[in-house]
């Protein structure tokens, strides 16, 4: 899908074609569409399409007539039948005239663009589109980690009550996403770093100050990442920690019970041998087997009194 656009007074509006000035949102576009695109403004197509190859790395590329910039965007997925955060490429192209993006999705960042809800907005002022569309996709990353810690403090409180086994799955995906999205952030900084030097098109004052902040912003996901990361690690350990001692407690529960039941066991055992009855203890007496039965409950409460008296239970 291609769709274009251009900004007069502060407005956007959707124009029939390519326009000076203008700009071109194809989400996950056709070869042939690519191809259009391409012959018109004299584009590679393979630089045109990178952005459709999850595994195309962050980057700046300076080629005759214009400039591909790709970076990182977060994004979420369906995986494993349940909502999961990931990082696809967004590619942003720069003529002398036109700017163009291209993504496999329609994305909050441009979104944001095409609704008007960015102020000081002009499809005109190509570097300042780029810096602010940047500054989107770091402040989509730190909404997104936000989420993220949020999950793993509702895992959190559930440890002392029902956690299981489920809720450890869950800690290491979100733990696998804060991996996803370490390495797409220092990515986009080396990007960032390297658009600090670029001087192909004309900047105004104020871009330079836009890139700054975007430079902040990235560096502050890139901290959240790491702290949210350790915090989830820990979470994940003392969770592990807890089914762990629960498993013990049930083991200890059940050597305690085969103890205690065992001396009833042992006692009956041994009067269930096939030895003469006058060998056996009681085994004449009037109520013997009652007598038998009180004993064995006595043994049993003094070895339960020792236990406890060895915090055993």
């Amino acid at each position: 899908m291609i769709k274009f656009y251009r900004t007069d007074d502060r407005k956007i509006h959707e124009e029939g074609g390519i326009v000076p000035g203008g700009w071109i949102d194809m989400v996950n576009p056709t070869v042939a569409e690519g191809e259009l695109i391409a012959k018109r403004l004299q584009i590679d197509i393979q630089d045109l399409l990178a952005a459709l190859d999850e595994e195309e790395s962050s980057r700046v590329e300076l080629e005759d007539g214009y400039t591909l910039i790709l970076v990182d965007i977060p994004t979420i997925e369906i995986r494993h039948d349940k909502e999961a955060y990931t990082t696809i490429p967004l590619g942003i192209i720069l003529t002398q005239d036109i700017i163009i993006t291209i993504c496999t999705e329609e994305t909050p960042v441009l979104q944001a663009f095409v609704n008007g809800r960015v102020k000081e907005f002009s499809t005109k002022k190509k570097m300042r589109f780029v810096y602010q569309i940047l500054f989107r996709v770091a402040a989509l990353y730190q909404n997104d980690l936000r989420v993220i810690d949020k999950k793993r403090t509702e895992i959190e409180e559930r440890i002392d009550d029902d956690t299981e086994d489920v809720d450890l799955i869950d800690l290491h995906a979100l733990e696998s996403t804060l991996v996803y999205f370490a390495t797409s952030l220092r990515a986009n900084g080396v990007v960032l770093d390297r658009l600090t030097r670029y001087k192909r098109l004309e900047q105004y004052p104020d871009d330079t100050d836009l890139l700054d902040d975007v430079i902040v912003e990235n560096r502050q996901a890139i901290e959240m990442t790491t702290i949210y990361r350790d915090i989830i690690n820990g979470t994940r350990e003392l969770m592990s920690s807890v089914l762990d001692n629960r498993l013990n407690n049930v083991m200890k529960i059940l050597t305690i019970v085969t103890l205690v039941m065992g001396i009833p066991t042992l006692i009956s055992g041994i009067y269930g041998m096939n030895v003469s009855s006058k060998w056996m203890p009681l085994a004449d007496t009037p109520h013997g087997f009652s007598i038998i039965c009180l004993l064995i409950v006595f043994i049993c409460m003094i070895a339960m009194f020792l236990l406890k008296k060895k915090k055993m239970f």
